[in-house]
């Protein structure tokens, strides 16, 4: 008997040993692992992980914020597409039918939203409406009230703020046109090589306070890289301080962001019948696999996560401006502008209670001359970079990165003025701190454009597990 169990056990373990991989082959990578291994556990720079924000934002704030997006305050978004190219002559306009936007027609728009692009309510329009039109005279009108002359002057003074972080479009200007987001959605449009490629390589290579001797990895414009380079820079990243490599982490995540969606809602199928668009997993691998990428696809998409936090702080960091009896999401509408400014706040306080926010005190600490300096350097290259929109060749790609890079440049401003919100008043005008339409329209719908693409990462997720 006991040889018996003595076989039995052996045997036993010769079998354990044989499926814990001793005695056969592991089973190759699926295409997800290669793509997600390194996105998980927690962020560089912060206290958050990865699975805490897909948690938080595919099942709680993901289905209430595209709710809050199809309103007509939020969808309807001002936007000049003609304004030229500041920096090069050469654009080639995308002539694929994709990439063209569609504006609305005047009936179209709701009249609250035409007649009031800074709006709260109808008796702070009369005012505002009042002190624009003594804004294009040129002058402060001396039979104007004393109110409204204190206004012109006060809403002049934010204009030229210093804590603007982008050159907004004139949407005075005639060009200027109201698009509706819903009917030109963000997605494939086949606008890419060199003329793509150009406006990212001056974006990073300009912008994000890089030597030209550093070389960029996977620089589609650059030749003869290989492992060394990639060290090179990844060192030079970490020894920067932690606002440059922020910057250039934001930046990187935008660009994930944008990839994701376009890998998410691509032209599957074109014939005279009808148009398809889906998921496309190739493009998707080519743009964050871990092989195919030589190491760079999982950390764009960890900087896409990186790039979530720092708004979703803005955000946090804004309710009560939005709070403020006085503010209303005015359209005309009164019910439905009621009822989208609770959903607003329920938005808003669902992300204040937010468990790891990201603390943006390190930034701009220290030496109070120096960090201004650092902060103003910070300010006027991402303002260069909203400048480098209007250089895009394809029209909707324009249209969706001047919206996202203005949402995020409305993020930072609100970071950096603390201090001007807690001081807001209560009820009346806020002369300190002020967001227009235009800023509240393009900071949720570029928040949004964040939280879908971590909405599309559970998806490809799903797609890729069973693809080797």
């Amino acid at each position: 008997m006991g040889r018996r169990w003595g076989f039995l056990i052996g045997f036993l373990v010769a079998v354990g040993l044989l499926g814990s991989g001793h005695g056969e082959q592991q089973p190759p990578e699926t295409a997800a692992q290669r793509c997600f291994c390194q996105v998980s556990g927690y962020l560089d720079d912060c206290t958050c992980d990865v699975e805490t924000i897909d948690k938080f934002n595919n099942y709680r704030l993901f289905p209430r914020l595209q709710k809050l997006l199809e309103s007509d305050y939020f969808r309807y978004y001002k936007v000049n597409l003609k304004r030229p190219c500041p920096f090069w002559n050469d654009i080639n306009q995308c002539g694929r039918r994709d990439c063209a936007v569609k504006p609305c027609h005047s009936d179209e728009v709701p009249d609250g939203i035409k007649s009031a692009s800074y709006k709260y309510s109808e008796e702070a329009n009369n005012l505002i409406e009042e002190c624009e039109q003594a804004e294009r005279l040129g002058a402060v009108d001396e039979s104007l009230s004393e109110e409204t002359q204190k206004a012109v002057l006060q809403w002049t003074k934010h204009d030229d703020s210093s804590d603007n972080f982008c050159e907004a479009d004139d949407i005075q200007s005639p060009d200027a046109e109201y698009v509706d987001l819903l009917l030109n959605p963000e997605r494939y449009t086949g606008y890419k090589g060199p003329d793509a490629w150009k406006i990212w390589n001056v974006i990073y290579e300009e912008n994000c306070f890089k030597p030209q001797t550093i070389k960029r990895p996977l620089n589609p414009l650059a030749s003869g890289q290989g492992k060394s380079e990639e060290n090179t820079f990844y060192s030079w990243l970490e020894g920067l301080c932690v606002e440059k490599r922020a910057f250039y982490r934001l930046i990187s995540g935008l660009h994930a962001s944008i990839n994701v969606h376009l890998s998410a809602r691509y032209l599957l199928q074109d014939t005279w019948l009808e148009k398809k668009w889906g998921h496309n997993i190739t493009e998707f691998q080519q743009r964050f696999d871990g092989v195919l990428t030589e190491g760079e696809g999982p950390r764009r998409l960890k900087n896409l996560y990186f790039l979530y936090l720092i708004e979703l702080r803005a955000l946090s960091k804004v309710v009560p401006f939005f709070e403020r009896p006085d503010f209303q999401l005015f359209t005309g509408n009164k019910d439905q502008d009621a009822e989208n400014k609770m959903l607003l706040l329920e938005i808003l306080h669902e992300i204040k209670s937010f468990p790891l926010h990201f603390d943006e005190n390190s930034f701009f600490a220290g030496n109070k001359k120096e960090a201004n300096k650092l902060k103003e350097d910070f300010r006027l290259h991402f303002r260069n970079i909203s400048r480098i929109m209007d250089c895009v060749g394809c029209l909707k790609c324009r249209l969706w990165g001047k919206l996202q890079t203005q949402g995020l440049g409305t993020a930072l401003k609100i970071l950096f003025s603390e201090k001007l919100i807690a001081n807001m008043p209560e009820s009346g005008p806020s002369y300190e701190f002020h967001l227009t339409r235009q800023e509240i329209v393009s900071l949720f719908n570029a928040f949004g454009r964040i939280s879908t693409s971590v909405k599309e990462l559970e998806n490809f997720r799903n797609l890729l597990q069973n693809i080797h």
